[in-house]
């Protein structure tokens, strides 16, 4: 039987080759796995982060930039991350410990999320973290948690927008949402928390996230600026912070193309210039979390078996899914596609083997990569899944069948 390849994506700059190895921060990919103490691993490459945030500085001039921790929440990433943003984004109470653990003061940190407990509130008005306020209900818990605490709250309103970020992969503002405030409720909200006495910090906007057009960033930017003037010129308050979120994508799949960060540091530069007078002192923020890590990262797992059912191959690796969903085509995609993937230890090499890579789970859905071409490998050679640094061992579910948790190396 013959089978043909799928394709896949482009394995992201930044990466070499050692011995006929791939390299990461310059280090081999089997020296890495001998320096976490074995596979399957994550492996994070600072330099290539550092280098983000500066493409990032350098582009946007007129924003603070902060990293959304969700993105990957590994405890060497936020204390390398401490020095080098702005602030910090959280959507829990258990992320705002792992940056109290890091040394970052609750003024950095803002706090996103519909369901925040009243412990968390009550944790985070205690570090003076700012809520980013997602109900009328939250707003008289967080009011109430402050006014226990004797504490005036650090507030702003997260607001659900009447627009989306256009080819969003995920879209989280317009229309019915669990997110924010509804756009014609804020302005009442607003002028509410200011008089209990809240400390007015203004607003957070989110419209979507993962989006390769540049121009639909900018487009959803402006709309942003126009409708946060609107709210406080209705409201009668001042916005001395303004949150536009990020969407800032990374290209996973084949076909793909980066992110045009100058097109949306010169459009949000000309908004910023053409912002309305309500807005002359604004602080304003960019959230980001996949585009600074995602690309940094790399998933290597072992090969412990080459076998062949029906005439096609597979290469049956000690990781999988439990590590890697987003990869395996389980984490929201509706129709799967292949991460970039090669086969670390034999890199320079030409492909002239088809073969899927999978998983150690018992379920089918368990699979990496399908049909693709590959230098031929086998048993201790190791494959490298590319795009790993956000949304990989955070967001997988590594207790499932007990196989536990892939170790975690930040080079650099």
């Amino acid at each position: 039987m013959t089978l043909s390849s799928k394709p896949m994506g482009s394995i992201p700059a930044g990466f070499g080759v050692i011995d006929g190895q791939l390299a990461i921060g310059k280090v081999s990919a089997r020296d890495c796995v001998a320096m976490a103490g074995g596979a399957p691993l994550f492996v994070y490459d600072a330099a290539l982060i550092a280098a983000r945030i500066a493409a990032f500085r350098e582009a946007v001039p007129g924003a603070d930039l902060h990293y959304a921790i969700k993105a990957n929440p590994y405890a060497p990433l936020l204390a390398f991350m401490a020095s080098r943003v702005d602030g910090f984004d959280v959507a829990s109470g258990g992320e705002l410990a792992l940056l109290q653990a890091a040394g970052v003061a609750g003024a950095r940190i803002g706090f996103a999320g519909p369901g925040k407990r009243d412990a968390d509130l009550a944790m985070a008005i205690a570090a003076g973290v700012t809520l980013h306020i997602e109900s009328a209900g939250e707003a008289d818990r967080a009011l109430a948690a402050g006014m226990r605490a004797g504490i005036a709250p650090r507030v702003a309103i997260r607001v659900n927008p009447d627009f989306e970020l256009a080819g969003a992969g995920m879209r989280m503002g317009g229309g019915a949402r669990p997110f924010g405030v509804d756009a014609p409720d804020v302005p009442a909200l607003a002028r509410h928390l200011v008089a209990q006495g809240a400390d007015w910090q203004g607003f957070h906007v989110y419209a979507g996230s993962q989006s390769l057009d540049a121009g639909a960033i900018v487009a959803a930017q402006i709309a942003m600026l126009d409708l946060v003037a609107r709210l406080a010129d209705a409201a009668g308050v001042g916005v001395p912070g303004c949150n536009l979120g990020g969407g800032f994508g990374i290209p996973y799949f084949s076909g793909q193309t980066p992110l045009d960060l100058a097109m949306v540091g010169a459009g949000l530069g000309e908004a910023l210039a053409n912002r309305a007078a309500v807005l002359a002192d604004t602080r304003f923020i960019i959230e980001l979390g996949r585009w600074l890590v995602g690309e940094a990262g790399v998933y290597l797992a072992e090969v412990i078996e080459r076998k062949t059912s029906r005439g096609e191959t597979f290469l049956v690796v000690d990781g999988g899914m439990h590590h890697q969903l987003a990869a395996s085509g389980n984490f929201g995609a509706v129709i799967r596609r292949n991460y970039p993937c090669a086969v670390a230890t034999r890199i320079a090499e030409p492909a002239h083997d088809v073969a899927h890579v999978v998983g150690c789970l018992c379920t089918p859905l368990d699979r990496l990569g399908e049909s693709l071409a590959l230098p031929h490998a086998g048993p201790g050679d190791l494959i490298a899944v590319f795009c790993a640094g956000a949304y990989g061992a955070s967001a997988s579910p590594a207790a499932f069948l007990g196989h536990g948790p892939a170790r975690e190396l930040l080079l650099g």
